[in-house]
């Protein structure tokens, strides 16, 4: 019988003299870390620590789950063809050192992938090197350098950018070697024309700019900042991250951007969050071609290759090229869409964004600063409801919770106080929306203390999150920091 003590008490023994001699070496722990007592675990059967497990997976929230409206980061669903697709032995079991002539067909789609993004955006050439968007930033900012030094023009030692900027950019920026000088945006939201005229100079190697910006607004004076920047001789670089609003709708090449970085992990398929995978290809005018990493993909005559041949590339910036699974799930996902299947996917994630932004403001219990269209994602104010209330933007996105819903960014961009950043993205329904909206309509009306204790009914409560800042435990070494916290 399975559960026979005839075979098991003998078996289990078996086990633990085997383990005791497989750890009778000394630990390597410090003393202090080291267990005293024997683990008190149950004897368990395999059904129950089955259930056990599978409970636990089934805590994660991913947006299977349901919606997962975080501003600025684009978590929309991914058809699971372009998963299946990838696993595939034929892409899956390839070593990136291989003969090209074994692996042609990898070759083609990363071509032609390139080839897409150029058309998508504008640009006359991709790389597809970079492992994700702030690399691709710090891709970007290395071929500004390049293209200056090969103009010997070695005075440009600036970049700007508006205060709606992502926060990578200015971290790109500094770890290229440039000064960061971050200018105010308008009463609408929008870059300050008068104020970047004023910051302008022969100094200046580039503008950053993401269009539409972080607060979800398109920069209408486009083409007119595109005039300044390169009158005084500097680049516009386009920050990819908010291409979902405007897919097959307008290009930023075509806006006057001579950079741009995409992110095909949050655009073009690929499951976003978790730390990875992630790709930030970047593209670039003709003027810059030469200056891109190596090496290229190229097709001569009826193969294709990579090329190593340009002298004045930036060099490598990743180990072989690229990602290739978030790579071939864009590649995959652009061919499904098709140009107007990428068009009605910007044109939905924007009338998504704008029916929950009217729902709410017109509820006056959130504000809306800044120009009242937006985009694929906007950001309300929870400021009224801290004056006269207490509750601040975090206590709603803790609340949110409670009610099985992920909550929105919070308190970013920071020219927005109490900020709550939602991008409800082209992927759900209206009725997901509504129950999303009644949510945070109930929650605005709801007993303070209520909210301000949330969440009440998740595995983890609300923890000391002052406290774990000031008193950081990140080796052992510390932990005896533990006792300072208390949660």
């Amino acid at each position: 019988m399975y559960h026979s003590a005839v075979w098991r008490e003998p078996l289990l023994n078996e086990l633990e003299e085997t383990k005791k001699e497989k750890y009778a070496t000394k630990s390597m722990l410090p003393d202090s870390l080291q267990r005293k007592t024997s683990l008190d675990i149950p004897n368990l059967d395999e059904t129950q620590v089955i259930r056990h497990f599978l409970r636990l997976s089934q805590m994660n929230y991913g947006i299977e789950s349901g919606i997962y409206p975080l501003g600025s980061c684009t978590m929309k669903y991914n058809p699971k063809i372009c998963e299946d697709i990838s696993r595939w032995e034929q892409f899956a079991l390839l070593h990136p050192y291989q003969d090209e002539t074994t692996t042609q067909g990898t070759l083609r789609i990363m071509y032609e992938l390139e080839k897409m993004l150029c058309e998508i955006t504008g640009m006359d050439h991709f790389t597809l090197q970079p492992a994700a968007g702030a690399q691709g930033e710090f891709t970007g900012l290395l071929i500004t350098r390049a293209y200056y030094e090969h103009k010997k023009d070695f005075n440009r030692d600036e970049v700007i950018l508006p205060d709606t900027s992502h926060g990578t950019n200015p971290a790109s920026a500094a770890m290229a070697g440039y000064k960061v000088i971050e200018i105010p945006s308008t009463k609408e939201g929008t870059v300050d024309l008068e104020m970047l005229k004023k910051v302008l100079s022969n100094k200046t190697a580039s503008f950053m700019l993401t269009n539409p910006n972080t607060l979800g607004i398109f920069e209408s004076e486009i083409i007119e900042i595109a005039r300044l920047v390169h009158e005084a001789g500097a680049l516009l670089y386009y920050d990819g991250a908010n291409m979902n609003a405007i897919m097959g709708k307008a290009r930023p090449g075509d806006m006057g951007f001579d950079i741009v970085h995409l992110n095909l992990h949050k655009t073009f398929s690929t499951p976003h969050g978790g730390g990875g995978p992630g790709s930030g290809p970047v593209g670039v005018k003709e003027k810059l071609g030469r200056f891109l990493p190596v090496p290229r993909v190229l097709k001569k005559q009826n193969n294709f290759c990579f090329d190593y041949e340009y002298p004045d590339s930036i060099g490598k910036i990743k180990a072989t090229y690229g990602n290739s699974s978030v790579i071939l799930k864009a590649y995959i996902y652009i061919l499904l869409m098709g140009g107007n299947g990428l068009k009605e996917t910007s044109e939905i994630a924007v009338l998504n964004a704008n029916y929950m932004k009217k729902k709410l403001v017109d509820s006056t219990l959130y504000q809306l600063p800044y120009r009242q269209l937006r985009k694929h994602e906007f950001v309300i104010s929870c400021e009224q409801l801290l004056s006269t209330k207490g509750i601040r933007a975090s206590d709603v996105a803790k609340r949110l919770l409670d009610y099985g819903l992920h909550p929105p960014t919070v308190y970013f961009p920071h020219i927005v106080k109490e900020a709550l950043m939602i991008e409800p993205t082209e992927s759900e329904s209206k009725k997901t929306l509504d129950e999303y909206i009644d949510t945070l309509l109930k929650i605005a009306q709801e007993d303070p203390s209520l909210v301000k204790d949330a969440p009440h009914n998740t595995a983890v409560q609300r923890i000391d999150e002052i406290g774990a800042v000031k008193n950081p435990i990140l080796t052992w070494k510390n932990i005896e920091k533990l006792n300072e916290i208390h949660i």
